[in-house]
């Protein structure tokens, strides 16, 4: 099966929006044209230089690598490095990261899951949900109303969940004085004071489509200068955050958790700070490098903490306060997760071969 990279791009957001990713990080698609056909995609960690001869050697198209390839601005794109490499072979690469960890079922619940944490879990920090409307405000006559309804609907705008075509109208006067010698009203005259029966037309126009939306809508609308607002919508809270937190129905024993975490995860060894005996009430999970959520772990009493990695420090302060933190290094904390990515994206485009890396690994061994 062949697709469009900007199909799989979309499939992407819809299984973890971009809109719920941390302000810092990078994400979406980086690298490829949104035109060109994928007809085979590799699931990784990182995009490194053994999965690119990986992906060569595997006839892909495309990769979904968790990590940004793309991170900090670059400077300059030259023939030793990977993101060249890719554009010259025609490879597409999209990254969902942090949008991953934070949507439901995503990373961070794949923790809880190892742990074995009931439905009833929370965000160990809820994210600032970031607006994706506007809403757009126009004033037209009543006659055409509706064509440049259309027009604004095509463009883009009026999506509602599973709705199109979503508006209000209200019925108004508008007035408006054009200057002699300077302006052509389509209604009334140039040199007086004009009134005329108008429709205001409310309506929702995604950011990513204000550009077309106001083309279609200057283009469509009888007026040579339409009157229009656009407001910013607050973005109603989701309930995603970073991390999960929850409570075990019955205590668990610290010796089990860790069973647990090594099975669910496929790592043979723990880092453990902390206790190592004694019963789990309350536990806590987050993906990747995760110290700058310990005090809400703590605050929300957790008694274990599963992470990546932590600084010398956070774990020493973790222990003392009782806590027992669990690092499994910092990719093997995310690594399962693509397993669900897989399963969700045969569902969603099926036909389209997906791997899961062979070679993709955590940098850091422990002998």
């Amino acid at each position: 099966m062949t697709m469009k990279l900007s199909q799989l791009a979309a499939a992407l957001n819809d299984i973890a929006p971009t809109r719920n990713a941390e302000s810092w990080d990078n994400v979406g698609m980086l690298v490829g044209d949104g035109a060109q056909p994928v007809s085979k995609v590799l699931l990784t960690i990182d995009y490194t230089e053994e999965i690119a001869e990986e992906v060569r050697r595997e006839s892909c198209d495309a990769v979904v690598a968790y990590h940004p390839l793309i991170f900090n601005p670059m400077k300059r794109v030259t023939g030793e490095s990977l993101v060249f490499d890719a554009v010259r072979r025609g490879i597409g690469i999209y990254s969902p990261h942090t949008a991953l960890d934070v949507v439901e079922g995503g990373t961070n619940d794949m923790l809880a899951d190892v742990l074995g944490l009931p439905p009833e879990r929370a965000p160990l920090r809820l994210a600032q949900t970031k607006a994706s409307m506007l809403k757009l405000v126009v004033f037209v006559p009543e006659k055409d109303a509706d064509r440049v309804s259309r027009a604004l609907f095509d463009a883009g705008a009026g999506r509602i969940g599973a709705y199109t075509q979503c508006s209000f109208r209200t019925a108004g006067t508008g007035t408006f004085y054009g200057e002699e010698g300077k302006t052509s009203p389509t209604v009334g005259e140039a040199g007086r004071l004009e009134r005329a029966e108008e429709l205001r037309v409310e309506t929702v126009v995604p950011i990513s489509k204000v550009e077309a939306v106001i083309r279609a809508l200057r283009k469509a609308h009888p007026y040579e200068e339409p009157a229009f607002d656009l407001n910013q919508l607050a973005a109603p809270p989701e309930g995603l955050g970073q991390g999960r937190i929850g409570s075990f129905d019955q205590p668990v024993e610290r010796r089990e958790l860790f069973d647990r975490i090594k099975r669910g995860l496929e790592v043979n060894h723990l880092l453990v700070a902390g206790p190592t005996e004694g019963p789990v009430k309350r536990a806590a999970a987050c993906a990747g490098a995760c110290g700058d959520l310990l005090d809400d772990a703590l605050a929300q009493k957790a008694d274990l903490y599963l992470t990546g990695e932590m600084r010398h420090h956070d774990a020493i302060k973790a222990a003392r306060a009782g806590m027992t933190v669990v690092c499994v290094l910092h990719s093997n904390s995310e690594r399962a997760v693509m397993k669900r990515l897989k399963a969700r994206l045969e569902e969603k485009l099926p036909g389209l071969p997906v791997l899961l890396s062979r070679t993709d690994r955590d940098p850091f061994e422990i002998r």
